[in-house]
């Protein structure tokens, strides 16, 4: 599919979201775009889901707090508060328990792929259904980039022996 793009789709440089999303999405899509920097000698940076989308949606939000939250399992929601504009988030990206996020968050709208629970949770508000796009990267690519390793946004739900008390 890529060398069916116009230049084969070449670009000056690849950029890649490293999350937080799934575990196994995430690495695949950061490996991809290592190995496509790597063989067409490109720089590479990274970009985080919640950034893209609080880009997105300043476009149409109306002051205040942005709020992006995003679907991240086991019952929770990652989420991270931006500036109005979207260009600056004001908090880390977290993931919490969606009851709990629900009596945290007091935005009227709430943006991105966990908007729907997070406002059914709380019971009022407007959510606003949006993915983390690549097509939308032209308009965060002025800010710093990231390296391009995944962001997982909670621990593992794996563990060892010895943290299992097994050892």
């Amino acid at each position: 599919a890529i060398a069916a793009l116009p230049d084969g789709g070449r670009a000056e440089a690849i950029a890649v979201d490293v999350g937080p999303g799934s575990f196994t999405g995430v690495r695949i899509g950061i490996a991809a775009a290592r190995a496509l920097a790597l063989a067409w000698n490109l720089p590479l940076r990274g970009y985080d889901a919640p950034s893209i989308i609080a880009a997105r949606a300043a476009r149409e939000h109306d002051g205040g707090p942005l709020i992006v939250s995003i679907t991240g399992g086991h019952g929770e929601l990652f989420w991270q508060s931006f500036t109005p504009d979207g260009r600056a988030p004001t908090s880390p990206i977290a993931s919490t328990p969606i009851a709990q996020l629900a009596g945290q968050i007091d935005a009227p709208t709430i943006y991105g792929t966990g908007a729907e629970a997070l406002v059914a949770a709380r019971g009022r508000g407007t959510a606003i259904n949006l993915y983390p796009d690549a097509g939308d990267y032209p308009l965060i690519d002025d800010l710093p980039g990231l390296p391009p390793t995944p962001i997982y946004g909670r621990g593992a739900d794996a563990k060892t022996m010895a943290e299992r008390g097994l050892s």
